[in-house]
C-alpha cells in the first residue's frame, strides 16, 4: 500500500488520488499483520459454543469497510446522500474509535456529519455551568449548526467572546429556537453586539422565540436591542437590574408584545434542558476527558481540602451561619422571577398603545424603526401593502434611529 496508487470511483468518473496516507492499523498482542487490507483481530467476532469451546467467526463485510473508513475518515469528502443508518452506524463506530477526541480530525469529522445529517447529529446542546469544556472545544462546538436549543447559562461569556459570531451565523439562525446565556457577565454592550447583524443586516436569531438573560448587568435601556427579534416569545430577566413595576410592564408590552407572567414559566425550568443527538456521547466523552486534571491540580485541591478540614473553629462558625443565608437568597431568587411572555392574542398590547395598532401585528416591528424594515419580516404576519411604504426624506425618527447606532 506504501507504494500503489489509489483510484476512487466519485459521479461516474474515475480518478486517480496522490498524497492520501492510509491509517496504520491499531498493534495488536496476538496479531501482528500491518496490512490493513489482511484480516486482523478485530475482523473476527469471538464466542464460545454449547460445549463451551472456543470459536470465532469473521464479521461481515458491511462492518470490516465500516471499520476502514473510520480509520481514514480525516480523507472522507462528503456523505451527503448517505442513508441515515449508515450515517448512524458510522458514527457510532467513530465515537467507540474515540475519533472526536482526537483535536486533529474531531472538527472536521463532526463538520462532515453536520452537513449530511443536521440536526440529528445534534439537536440540543446543555453547557449549563461547564464553561471550561466549552473553552476547550470551541473549535467542535462551532461545528453545531442545526441546534434548536443551546444553554449557555454560567459559561463566563463576557461581553466580547467569539462565540457571538457562531450564534449570530446565518446557518444556526435557521433552526436556533431557544437560547440560555444567564449569568455571563452580560451587560447592555454585550447584548447590543449580540443582536447587532439582526439590527443592521437583517441576519442572525430569525427563528429565537425563548431567551434566557438573567443573572446579568442589564438595563431597561437593552430591550431595545430586543425589538429585532421578530418571533421573541419568552424572556426571562431574573437577578438584572430590571424592576419589576408598572413602567416594566408598560416597557416589555410597548416595545417587545409580552407581558409578565404570574407564575415562573416551565420553559425555564433547567431539568427540560438536555444534550440530545448523535453526539450526546461525545459531549460526556469531552467531558470524562477534561475531568482527568493535571496531578498539580489535584495536589492543589489536596491541599485545600486539608485546610478546611483541620482548619480553625472560626473557619466552620463562618461555614454553619453562612447556611442560612444561602437558603433565603435561594428563596428570594424564586420570589422574584421575572418571566414575560407574549399571550396567544395582542389584546392587551392592543389596548394601551391603540394608535399603533397595525404595527404590533408584525412582532419584530421596532417602534424606532421606518416602516420600510418591516418588509424583511415574516412572511406570516399579514399587513397591507401599504403600510410598509415610507417618505423618501428623514424625518426626525430617521435621524434618530441613525444616531442610535
Amino acid at each position: 500500500m506504501d507504494n500503489s496508487t489509489i483510484y476512487v470511483r466519485e459521479r461516474g468518473s474515475l480518478r486517480r488520488v496522490s498524497d492520501i496516507v492510509l491509517a496504520q492499523p491499531k498493534p495488536a498482542l496476538s496479531c501482528r499483520r500491518t496490512n490493513p487490507f489482511v484480516p486482523r483481530k478485530e475482523h473476527f467476532i469471538f464466542t464460545y459454543n454449547e460445549e463451551g469451546s472456543l470459536r470465532y467467526t469473521t464479521k461481515s463485510l458491511f462492518d470490516i469497510t465500516l471499520l476502514f473508513v473510520v480509520d481514514n475518515i480525516h480523507h472522507v469528502d462528503s456523505l451527503i446522500g448517505f442513508p441515515e443508518q449508515i450515517g448512524d452506524k458510522l458514527f457510532v463506530a467513530a465515537e467507540e474509535n474515540r475519533v472526536f477526541l482526537n483535536p486533529e480530525i474531531s472538527s472536521k469529522a463532526l463538520q462532515l456529519f453536520g452537513d449530511a445529517y443536521g440536526s440529528m447529529v445534534l439537536e440540543s446542546l446543555c453547557l449549563r455551568n461547564r464553561f471550561p469544556l466549552l473553552h476547550e472545544r470551541m473549535d467542535e462546538i462551532k461545528t453545531f449548526h442545526n441546534l434548536k436549543s443551546l444553554d449557555l447559562f454560567g459559561c463566563k461569556l463576557g461581553d466580547n467572546h467569539e462565540l457571538f459570531q457562531h450564534l449570530t451565523s446565518t446557518s444556526l439562525a435557521r433552526s436556533l429556537i431557544q437560547l440560555f446565556i444567564g449569568s455571563n457577565s452580560l451587560s447592555d454592550a454585550g447584548l447590543q453586539r449580540l443582536t447587532a447583524p439582526i439590527r443592521m443586516m437583517h441576519k442572525g436569531l430569525d427563528c429565537l422565540q425563548l431567551l434566557d438573560i438573567s443573572y446579568n448587568n442589564i438595563s431597561e435601556r437593552a430591550l431595545g436591542y430586543l425589538t429585532c427579534l421578530p418571533k421573541l416569545a419568552s424572556l426571562d430577566v431574573s437577578g438584572t437590574s430590571l424592576k419589576l413595576g408598572t413602567g416594566l410592564k408598560a416597557t416589555m408590552s410597548n416595545l417587545l408584545g409580552l407581558i409578565y407572567s404570574e407564575k415562573p414559566l416551565t420553559t425555564f425550568d433547567h431539568s427540560r434542558c438536555k444534550t440530545e443527538g448523535w453526539a450526546e456521547q461525545v459531549v460526556n466523552q469531552w467531558e470524562m476527558n477534561s475531568s482527568q486534571m493535571p496531578k498539580q491540580k489535584k495536589v492543589e485541591e489536596s491541599r485545600t481540602s486539608a485546610l478546611r478540614f483541620f482548619g480553625r473553629q472560626k473557619f466552620v462558625r463562618t461555614v454553619l451561619n453562612a447556611t442560612p443565608l444561602t437558603h433565603k437568597s435561594t428563596e428570594e431568587d424564586k420570589s422574584e422571577r421575572l418571566h414575560f411572555y407574549r399571550p396567544a392574542n395582542n389584546d392587551v398590547r392592543e389596548k394601551q398603545v391603540p394608535s399603533r395598532a397595525n404595527d404590533l401585528e408584525n412582532p419584530c416591528h421596532d417602534p424606532r424603526k421606518r416602516r420600510l424594515q418591516s418588509e424583511t419580516c415574516d412572511t406570516s404576519n399579514e399587513s397591507p401593502p401599504g403600510k410598509c411604504s415610507s417618505s423618501p426624506t428623514l424625518t426626525a425618527q430617521d435621524i434618530d434611529l441613525l444616531n442610535s447606532y
